[in-house]
């Protein structure tokens, strides 16, 4: 290939770059309109239904103790469901003297060989336990069943926001999630004991996060409002009784095992007939990630768990229950991991091919920036950049005002990068299907993190 049939190759793929983030940035700008057109939507009474919380634990003596003690003096009615998934430290210990005192206290054990095979089935064998708890008069449609982490703090209005007539006060309401945010977003040392630049970078990462659930996710969780597919996220998930127990079937199991059990049950309510919901009035606390290594660990297993879900592209197209726009906003978000995949070559080949030339043929090269080249250069560049880093202008008007405008958009820049760095994430995810590595790796808590001396190490 000549310098000039190269030169052409860069323009052709740059202009093939340009086509797909266009299309992507149109997607951004009604995002973008849904996030700030969104209206609060009326709370309800929380006493009209009986609500239950399950967390599921493993190995999370660090934080329970102090969770059920939230949760405890926030929501004294609610009955509390701990899950321990067979744990070799104190959590069972910890759940166990907290159920003694309080009869809202519920320990749910799992041993070995039947524990540690994945959240969604800690998450069934809870069910099974408050279905067989329940009595058998009771109304099981104003039963309301919520999912937290075990460092889960959730707002003390999160009952009565669920209670609203767009909520659960609507009968054909089988899920809500809230909106979720990082607590830590503001420890300035994350790593006590850590470099200036180990923690700038460590605060850097968990400020992303918090600007990902609270400015990015969100935006897209309004928008699924208009389409009616709005998904569960885990961590603040709320389904009705009734509608777990159409998923439970014969097997008295709603959760199906994907490693995005959360995605999974929201889709099937879905796929059921229900509505789902989304309330940014109410939202969860959780620890956000100041270690890189352990974020995309996480994300594989996201990322992983959604390939997986795309078995159940077929059915969302043959559900009479979705609308046309619900069906194509799922299936985006089911092939999302393999464009991401498809990503890692279209949107670094330009680049890679410009710099070849750039060293190999240099007149050439500037021959073709300047007879429009770098105009193209540009827009890719800016395109690349801007339909993320918008999201921290948004982040400052929307949840942030109190940070510094051109520090938002700092971030915002800084969350284009971890964009990208799902690539990467996608590739991981790919080899561990490949290979048949479907286990469900638990996240390490910040606080199980040990610092030694200057270096932040895990243990």
């Amino acid at each position: 290939m000549t310098s000039f049939q190269e030169s052409e190759f860069v323009g052709l793929s740059m202009a093939l770059a340009l086509i797909l983030n266009a299309v992507f940035t149109v997607y951004v700008i009604l995002l973008v309109i849904a996030f700030l057109r969104a209206k609060p939507q009326e709370s309800g009474q929380a006493e009209d239904y009986a609500w239950h919380f399950f967390i599921p634990c493993r190995d999370e003596e660090s934080v329970i103790g102090g969770t059920l003690y939230y949760l405890r003096e926030q929501y004294p009615n609610v009955h509390l469901w701990v899950i321990d998934d067979d744990s070799d430290d104190g959590t069972a210990d910890i759940v166990r003297a907290r159920a003694k005192e309080s009869q809202f206290v519920h320990l749910v054990q799992r041993r070995l060989p039947n524990a540690r095979t994945g959240k969604s089935y800690a998450l069934n064998a809870a069910y099974r336990a408050l279905d067989q708890w329940l009595p058998r008069d009771t109304d099981r449609a104003s039963v309301i069943v919520a999912v937290f982490d075990a460092d889960g703090r959730p707002s003390a209005n999160v009952l009565d926001v669920c209670a609203g007539p767009g909520m659960f006060g609507n009968p054909q309401m089988g899920a809500v999630q809230i909106e979720v945010r990082m607590t830590n977003r503001d420890v300035h040392e994350p790593l006590p004991g850590g470099t200036r630049m180990q923690n700038w970078f460590g605060r850097t990462l968990i400020r992303m996060q918090d600007m990902e659930f609270r400015a990015a996710i969100s935006a897209i969780q309004m928008s699924r409002r208009t389409t009616k597919s709005v998904c569960m996220g885990g961590n603040g998930q709320f389904s009705r009784m009734t509608a777990l127990d159409v998923l439970a079937g014969s097997e008295r199991a709603p959760w199906r095992g994907s490693l995005l059990e959360d995605f999974e049950l929201g889709l099937h309510i879905m796929l059921a007939g229900f509505r789902t919901g989304y309330a940014t009035e109410a939202w969860v606390d959780q620890e956000a990630l100041h270690s890189l290594p352990r974020f995309v660990t996480q994300r594989t297993r996201w990322c992983q768990g959604t390939m997986q879900c795309m078995r159940y592209l077929t059915k969302t197209w043959r559900s009479p229950y979705l609308s046309n726009a619900g069906v194509i906003e799922i299936s985006y978000y089911l092939i999302q991991p393999w464009l991401w995949l498809v990503g890692t070559v279209i949107y670094p080949l330009p680049i890679l091919i410009f710099l070849n030339n750039l060293i190999l043929y240099p007149d050439e090269t500037m021959v073709f920036m300047r007879a429009g080249g770098a105009v193209l250069f540009a827009f890719y560049v800016l395109f690349g950049i801007a339909q993320f880093a918008v999201w921290g202008y948004l982040y400052h008007r929307r949840c942030e005002p109190s940070q510094k405008l051109i520090r938002c958009i700092g971030w915002g820049v800084a969350y284009a990068a971890m964009i990208y760095l799902f690539y990467v994430v996608a590739w991981r995810a790919t080899g561990r299907l490949v290979w048949g590595r479907d286990n469900w790796a638990k996240t390490r808590r910040n606080a199980e993190v040990r610092v030694f001396g200057p270096i932040a190490k895990e243990a």
